[in-house]
């Protein structure tokens, strides 16, 4: 990695763990470059703009989401298994144990549901994006005689992502202590019911 690009990474990171606290509005360039010690023009010249900031930001969150969630689950064997890893995986996302403290794509959503431009689409997309691979790894357990063929996988997926979301306002917002118990009592009724 060159030093120019081991300079835009770090500004990245940094922008990353701003933007999980305080959203990509949130984001001041002279702040960021003031934190890394790098002139204001210093930081321009990697990004032209506060928007390919943002953009470059949200990508940054979705190669770690990738990384640390879904791939992961991929690695586990078709079914009712990778579906139950991806679930632990997203729930470990959700609590905030990697580079961003808490899921920054929820705070996002909020952030971006209706304001449109060039952040909100790729938002969005990541967010289809990921129901989407819910959807297809309740699709192989379907496909693999785990769960029934009448399930309905896009409603399963909505489901899931729901129950994180959820999780989410429990865990970060209330600190109810009992939102990791709430959340699998949810998963296993889902499960359940997907079961042939």
């Amino acid at each position: 990695m060159s030093k120019g690009e081991h300079t835009k990474q770090q500004i990245i990171d940094r922008a990353l763990a701003v933007s999980s606290e305080l959203g990509l509005e949130g984001l001041s360039l002279g702040n960021l470059a003031a934190d890394l010690k790098l002139s204001k023009s210093g930081l321009f010249a990697h990004f032209k703009s506060k928007e390919v900031l943002q953009l470059d930001v949200l990508q940054a969150a979705c190669d770690l989401f990738a990384r640390d969630v879904v791939r992961p689950a991929l690695a586990e064997s078709r079914g009712e298994r990778r579906l139950r890893s991806l679930f632990d995986h997203y729930l470990n996302w959700v609590r905030g144990s990697g580079k961003a403290r808490t899921c920054i794509f929820m705070g996002l959503s909020q952030e971006y549901d209706d304001r449109p431009g060039p952040v909100r689409d790729a938002l969005a997309k990541s967010q289809r994006d990921w129901h989407n691979t819910v959807a297809r790894v309740v699709q192989t357990a379907v496909e693999t005689d785990q769960f029934r063929k009448d399930l309905d996988v896009e409603q399963f997926a909505y489901e899931f992502v729901g129950i994180g979301m959820v999780f989410q306002q429990a865990c970060k917002l209330l600190r109810d202590p009992t939102a990791d118990r709430r959340a699998y009592t949810a998963f296993e009724a889902l499960m359940e019911r997907a079961a042939r």
